[in-house]
């Protein structure tokens, strides 16, 4: 299948109209779900997308090693690649793995500004700079505060990088608020431009959008998730 017609078919273009044309650079996207939820496949789905795009992506992580991230990277790239039928998919691995950096760090001691560091000595050395950045276990809501997410924000401004991280939900016990946002996370409204939850139900993992820009409404989209290969699809 020609490029430019994967890329269009591909359902994350449909999950990017349902959020006002995509998140958008300098923007805070957050996906909730319980452990096991789906989070980290959603996330890497994106993340692959936008290579595929010959876009770049720094990808974070405080809770995997690197071989596994790359692991996870792989199996959703093979995935999508059959899925939409993909051409010279050896050469579109070596672009995504040549377009993408990932950084692990132990969660106890990472920061803020060892992430600034980490990612000036990548763009002084390769030129490297994100378009889409995934933080994958950081920041933990529970416990941030104000200052982290305002570092965070500037970063992504800093960048001209949409930046992904995701939240948890809890069985029992969560305070939440009137859209399902858990008030830990709620706390940062004006400092978050799109909020969805994946829910697992009888063996189908449903994402909805909860919160999208500033519309009074969020789209009403109907998108899951392979419970196979993670992948984003139409219901």
């Amino acid at each position: 299948m020609p490029e430019k017609t994967m890329i269009e078919r591909s359902p994350v273009r449909v999950f990017d109209r349902a959020i006002g044309g995509g998140l958008g650079a300098g923007n805070i996207g957050v996906v909730l779900s319980r452990n096991g939820g789906g989070k980290t496949g959603f996330l890497i789905g994106l993340a692959v997308d936008k290579l595929l795009q010959g876009k770049r992506v720094l990808y974070i992580s405080t809770k995997e090693s690197v071989e596994h991230i790359n692991d996870f990277f792989d199996q959703i790239f093979h995935a999508m690649a059959e899925s939409l039928a993909m051409d010279e998919v050896p050469q579109k691995q070596l672009q995504m793995e040549r377009n993408r950096h990932i950084l692990v760090y132990n969660r106890k001691f990472f920061s803020v500004e060892k992430l600034e560091h980490s990612a000036a000595f990548l763009a002084e050395t390769t030129g490297f700079t994100p378009d889409m950045v995934i933080m994958d276990g950081t920041p933990r809501f529970e416990s941030t505060e104000q200052w982290e997410i305002d570092a965070l924000r500037k970063l992504a401004r800093q960048w001209n990088a949409e930046m992904w991280t995701s939240g948890l939900l809890h069985r029992e016990g969560q305070e939440l608020d009137a859209r399902g946002i858990p008030t830990e996370i709620a706390r940062y409204d004006a400092d978050l431009s799109v909020l969805l939850r994946l829910a697992t139900e009888n063996g189908r993992i449903n994402l909805k959008v909860l919160k999208e820009h500033a519309s009074a409404e969020p789209a009403q989209v109907r998108m899951e998730l392979d419970p196979t290969t993670l992948l984003l699809r139409w219901q």
